[in-house]
């Protein structure tokens, strides 16, 4: 019997952190009470508790009770913690497992993307990239779709320092087509790779967010032209969008469309 008081406990504490947490300006015990449905005194008894331990504070201007700043310190351990290959390595699979095609991972660091994870596919498939080697930004699309969400002054040096060497006769070489081609996949929300790299390999790619918002990795599919066609590239970027939005809420990101 103890114990069952004591888990019901934890649930109203849980369910008052909740109720209060929705409320900008905080709420007051008669408020809290009134809302759960339970009487003040017991709402009273959780809140000292809680706000004994940091999580809960009292204004003492309006009484009312709001979050306390041991949320924060918990918040930043938790992002500290995350680690994207083990976030996105479910949707990794699930991507490779409906399209067995080559899926990639990357991140981006001086000027270049880093390839984290690349999972094969049941194709045959042979390919330049492995992971830890390092690519160009202007002729990928892990790379294209993290540029695109960069802030121009950062675009700017990336290309001062890196240029726009060709790699195959389709790579993008000119700086102004470069930047417009960063600002469509910005609208469209996916960047493509049409043997910009490779020849006979086209891929499409989407942006990672951190809780932050910021642009800090990218996910791929890479195939061979002839099976990633127009109309098939139509179909994947549907899917990719949503892998894209479901792995940056791992990550802690909050999409707001």
């Amino acid at each position: 019997m103890e114990r069952d008081n004591m888990v019901k406990s934890v649930g109203r504490a849980l369910d008052i952190i909740t109720l209060v947490s929705s409320k900008k300006g905080g709420l007051g015990v008669t408020e809290i009470a009134k809302q759960i449905d339970i009487n003040k005194s017991s709402v009273y008894r959780i809140l000292s508790t809680l706000a004994q331990y940091g999580y809960i504070e009292q204004d003492e201007d309006t009484g009312r009770y709001k979050l306390g700043y041991k949320f924060l310190d918990i918040s930043s351990k938790l992002l500290e913690s995350i680690d994207i290959r083990t976030e996105a390595k479910p949707y990794l699979l699930e991507l490779e497992r409906e399209t067995n095609e080559v899926i990639h991972l990357a991140v981006w660091d001086q000027g270049e993307v880093v390839y984290i994870e690349k999972l094969d596919g049941n194709q045959t498939l042979r390919m330049h990239s492995k992971v830890g080697k390092r690519a160009p930004m202007h002729c990928t699309s892990v790379g294209k779709a993290i540029l695109a969400y960069l802030p121009m002054n950062v675009v700017e040096d990336i290309i001062e320092r890196k240029g726009l060497p060709i790699h195959t006769e389709a790579t993008i070489t000119e700086k102004d087509v470069f930047l417009k081609e960063l600002v469509s996949i910005k609208q469209k929300g996916y960047a493509l790779d049409l043997e910009e790299n490779e020849y006979g390999i086209t891929c499409i790619a989407v942006p990672l967010f951190d809780h932050l918002g910021k642009v800090i990795a990218s996910v791929s599919i890479s195939g061979p032209t002839m099976r990633m066609t127009e109309e098939r590239l139509e179909q994947l970027k549907i899917k990719m969008k949503e892998t894209g939005k479901k792995i940056s809420g791992r990550l802690g990101h909050v999409h707001t469309i």
